[in-house]
Parts: C-alpha cells; sequence; structure tokens
C-alpha cells in the first residue's frame, strides 16, 4: 500500500470540501475504451487521486474501475443551450455526488459528442494539478503514432508527491466542513471587455504610475459586484482571499508537482472604501498586497498554518469566511487545447463548482466572464 503525509495547506481541505468539478463537452465521440485504459495506466503515477484520505494521510491500494468511472448513454442530442441556462439548473442536471475516493470520471454519451464529467477532491491536488492529470490521461487516450506508455509520461510530466518537501507535518483528523448555504445561491456571470481591463490597468499607470494585472482589475470589479448585489449585508471590513501558486518560486515542488502548491493570500479592506473607490484604486491596493513570494516565505506561511492547527483553530483553515469576505480564483488560461482525447480540445467547458460570495475569472472569446455566486 502507497500512503503519505498531507501537507500544511491539504488540511484546508482533508473534509473533502472544495473539490473541483468540470463539464467537459466534445462534439466529436470519445473513445471510452481507451480512457478507460488510459485511467488504468495513470493510477501508479498519479496514485494519490486514486486513493482516500485516512486520519492524515492518502493511502492507495489498488485500482478497481468501478470505483473510479462510470459510462451512460443518453439518446438525445446535448443541446448548446443546456450550457446557457443558470449554473444551478446545470448542476442538478449534471454535478457528482459526494466522492467516496479522491477521484471519480462519469462520461455521458450523448447522439451528437461526449460529456466528460471528471471530480477530483481538492485534497488531491489543486487547480493545475487537475488539468496536469488531465492532460496525461489525454496523452495517454488519443491514438498517435509514438505510443504514450507510463515510462514516456513519467519522463515528460515526472510527477511527484514530495507533500511534506519543505517541512515534516503531521496531521490527524480533518478540518470542519464549510457551512451549507442557509438559501439557494444566486450565480450570475458578467462579460468584461478586455478592452477595459486594459483601459483600467493603462489609467493605473497613468494617474499614480501604479503597475497592476488583469487579475487585480477583475478581483477589484468582483469586489464591488459582490456589493452592489448584496453579497456582503454587513457594514465593515470584507477580506479579499486570492489563492496564489508557488510552484514556479518553490524549486522542491516545480511543475510537476501533484499537489496543493498554494499560498492563499488575504487582504483587508473597509466596505464603504470599495463603494466609492475607482476600480483602478481597489485594484493597485490589491497589487500593493501581494507578498514577495519565495521559498522562505512560503515556509512562513507553512509554519503559520501548523501555528493555527496546533493551538486548535481548525476554523480558521477554511480558504475564506463567506459571511466576511471573498475568494476570487483565475480560471481564464486554462489549457483546453491540451485536453485533445483524440477528436480534439473540448468545445465546451464549464466549471461546476460554486461556493458563496466565491467568483471565478473564466475566458470567454476575446473576453473575460465574471462568475460570481451569492
Amino acid at each position: 500500500m502507497k500512503r503519505i503525509n498531507i501537507s500544511q495547506v491539504d488540511t484546508v481541505f482533508s473534509s473533502g470540501s472544495y473539490p473541483i468539478e468540470f463539464l467537459f463537452y466534445f462534439a466529436r465521440p470519445i473513445s471510452t475504451k481507451r480512457l478507460r485504459s488510459g485511467l488504468r495506466r495513470l493510477s501508479p503515477l498519479f496514485w494519490p487521486a486514486f486513493g482516500e484520505y485516512r486520519d492524515g494521510r492518502i493511502m492507495f491500494s489498488r485500482y478497481r474501475e468501478e470505483d473510479f468511472f462510470d459510462e451512460e448513454t443518453v439518446d438525445r442530442e446535448f443541446n448548446i443551450r443546456e450550457i446557457e441556462e443558470p449554473i444551478t439548473e446545470i448542476l442538478s442536471r449534471f454535478a457528482l455526488p459526494e466522492l467516496e475516493r479522491l477521484f471519480f470520471l462519469k462520461a455521458i454519451r450523448f447522439r451528437n459528442g461526449l460529456v466528460l464529467l471528471p471530480k477530483m477532491s481538492h485534497l488531491a491536488g489543486d487547480g493545475y494539478s487537475y488539468f496536469l492529470f488531465l492532460s496525461a490521461l489525454a496523452a495517454l487516450t488519443r491514438s498517435s503514432i509514438v505510443p504514450f506508455g507510463t515510462l514516456f509520461l513519467r519522463l515528460a510530466l515526472r510527477p511527484h508527491h514530495r507533500r511534506t518537501a519543505l517541512r515534516d507535518f503531521l496531521f490527524q483528523g480533518e478540518a470542519p466542513r464549510p457551512p451549507r448555504p442557509q438559501s439557494p445561491l444566486t450565480v450570475t456571470d458578467a462579460e468584461i471587455p478586455r478592452r477595459d481591463v486594459q483601459a483600467v490597468i493603462r489609467e493605473a499607470v497613468s494617474a499614480a504610475g501604479t503597475r497592476i494585472s488583469a487579475n487585480d482589475v477583475l478581483s477589484a470589479l468582483a469586489l464591488k459586484r459582490f456589493i452592489q448585489d448584496g453579497g456582503f449585508s454587513r457594514a465593515g471590513d470584507i477580506r479579499l482571499t486570492i489563492p496564489i501558486d508557488v510552484r514556479g518560486k518553490v524549486k522542491e515542488y516545480g511543475r510537476g508537482y501533484f499537489g496543493n502548491g498554494l499560498m492563499f493570500h488575504t487582504l483587508t479592506l473597509k466596505k464603504e472604501s470599495l463603494q466609492n473607490s475607482p476600480s483602478r484604486e481597489i485594484a493597485g491596493e490589491i497589487r500593493k498586497s501581494l507578498p514577495l513570494l519565495s521559498r522562505e516565505t512560503y515556509i512562513d506561511y507553512l509554519k503559520s498554518l501548523e501555528e493555527t492547527i496546533s493551538a486548535g483553530g481548525l476554523e480558521e483553515l477554511r480558504p475564506y469566511d463567506p459571511e466576511r469576505g471573498c475568494l476570487v480564483t483565475n480560471l481564464s488560461r486554462l489549457p483546453l487545447d491540451k485536453l485533445d482525447f483524440g477528436t480534439g480540445p473540448p468545445r465546451l467547458s464549464i466549471p461546476l463548482t460554486v461556493e458563496r460570495n466565491g467568483a471565478a475569472i473564466l475566458a470567454k472569446g476575446e473576453n473575460y466572464l465574471l462568475r460570481y455566486a451569492c
């Protein structure tokens, strides 16, 4: 049996909260026989995804297809307009039940293509890990003159699972689950022209000499939209949380790290200031607050998580508290071109994970799409 201690950041997701789930629609059918074979062949390389969580450790013994894959045939066409319906209706139709292991994949055959629903526990890995895994699965599934064997993938991808490479760590138990919403979520989409975002960036440089990013601007817009739509009923401070991928700054992780290579950065802002300030000023505050990321500062972050755990503050391990703030995740650069399972990349993709006072930055053609839930 393979086993590994979870990391300090993993503890945030030890209750099974915040799973990563997408819907991918392929207009041309995919060989599910090759897909099933690919899952089996990937299980030794990405074994934490096929494992289960037990008291501080991820464990994996053997691969059984029925634990991780299901296939269904529907005698109708997949209607593209279904994706344009409210996200809550799409969730009720396509979202998978809670995971028994740390990953599950369902394939639904329609007369005009195939829908894939991969769902991965955030304990297994973050969004980068999710797409690293799916890219490898796509490589194994599609036909190729040069076969993508397990050895080739090991040499090409080198996924590794050194979750406690920076600091030894042992956790027992699980963090508490976030409270369930007391009322149904309202999910809203707002298309943001890319040229408008670029205009705000130029304006910030011109007005104050401040260099900001598109992510800063879109996070500021998300905050203002949350307030406008009543996402924060109370006055006072509002906390913005942004997940930051640290792989590029921590060599012990690197691009082959399969796990949660994340730092959750939180900034506290005044609600009144957010209401009255232009987006470029809020974006400037976000930019100034971002930490100087290095191996040393990340180790300090891990130490702070350990101190919180030792003090019994498991409630504080949540990525964010929807009663006091929001979380903004940038998904505008998803590597969809790598999800070619033999018939081309997906024609449509939609994230199915929705949390109250959570916002996702997506791409829509040349523009951005801001999806947020209250």
